[in-house]
């Protein structure tokens, strides 16, 4: 059988750039003056015509305070992705097609059972029926990591047609149908335990979600991180770059560095891979 295909990077190096760019508040003039890097060099990277080579990376890693393997490995196009490991539950990546990328949902669940827990809804439930496997008929909840378009749509109609009961969102989100869920909150379903984490920063009102089975504590977790944080970047600092990178650095620490994070675009990775490679996990 061949590997399944992952879905490219959310981020590419152009991407990356002008995210440590606003959130160093620097233009390209000034940061070329700050990395001896030629402003319309640039210019090119960021508008995804990049052909810096490996001094430059470092240079423009050292003044935006980047990590600057992470950042090679992006400009060579080849930014490492781990190899995910056995898990005590089931987690179905739901990918639909945002832009040129995808967003992501989750269900999470006991393996081979009709149910599950839903982590985010995508674009509404049409998006979602086109991915939808056909054995989960019923939903123990359901959490939303942030309201944005792609990732809260159709909430009540989820509710709605799977009959849920319990549906979270974060504290100060305005949704409805759903109950708010704030930092350090927990709930459980059978052997399955959601704990909220409140990770303000690409929003104002923004959670991430540790999924672990308490009864087997050393199993690896899952770190559903909506937009905070992606396989090789971070989201965008829509409400606080401040913020954002202090819960960035707070959720990679706060976790086991084998937790397999679930972010809402882009692939599967781990802690311990972003730890190491990240641009902004420094």
């Amino acid at each position: 059988m061949s590997p399944p295909i992952l879905p490219a990077l959310e981020d590419e190096l152009g991407d990356v750039l002008e995210k440590a760019m606003r959130r160093a508040r620097l233009t390209e003039e000034a940061l070329a003056v700050r990395c001896g890097v030629a402003a319309a060099r640039i210019r090119d990277a960021v508008d995804y015509r990049s052909d810096l080579c490996g001094d430059e990376l470092r240079r423009l890693a050292a003044a935006l305070g980047l990590n600057e393997v992470g950042l090679c490995a992006l400009g060579a196009g080849r930014y490492p992705l781990p190899e995910i490991g056995a898990l005590p539950f089931c987690i179905r990546p739901l990918r639909m097609p945002h832009g040129i990328g995808v967003a992501n949902a989750y269900l999470v669940g006991p393996c081979g059972a009709d149910h599950a827990v839903l982590f985010d809804t995508g674009a509404g439930m049409r998006a979602l029926a086109e991915v939808w496997p056909a054995d989960i008929q019923k939903l123990d909840a359901v959490f939303l990591t942030h309201v944005e378009a792609e990732h809260a749509g159709g909430l009540c109609e989820v509710v709605a047609r799977f009959n849920v009961t319990a549906a979270f969102v974060p504290g100060g989100a305005v949704a409805p149908c759903g109950m708010p869920l704030g930092e350090a909150e927990q709930r459980e379903f059978g052997k399955i335990k959601v704990t909220a984490f409140a990770t303000p920063g690409h929003a104002a009102a923004h959670n991430c979600y540790l999924v672990t089975v308490p009864s087997t504590p050393a199993a690896t977790g899952v770190l559903i991180s909506g937009d905070l944080l992606f396989a090789g970047s971070v989201g965008g600092a829509h409400f606080s770059q401040e913020q954002l990178q202090a819960n960035l650095r707070r959720m990679l620490g706060a976790v086991p560095p084998g937790t397999v994070i679930a972010p809402g675009h882009g692939p599967l990775t781990t802690v311990e891979n972003e730890l190491r490679f990240n641009p902004f996990a420094v």
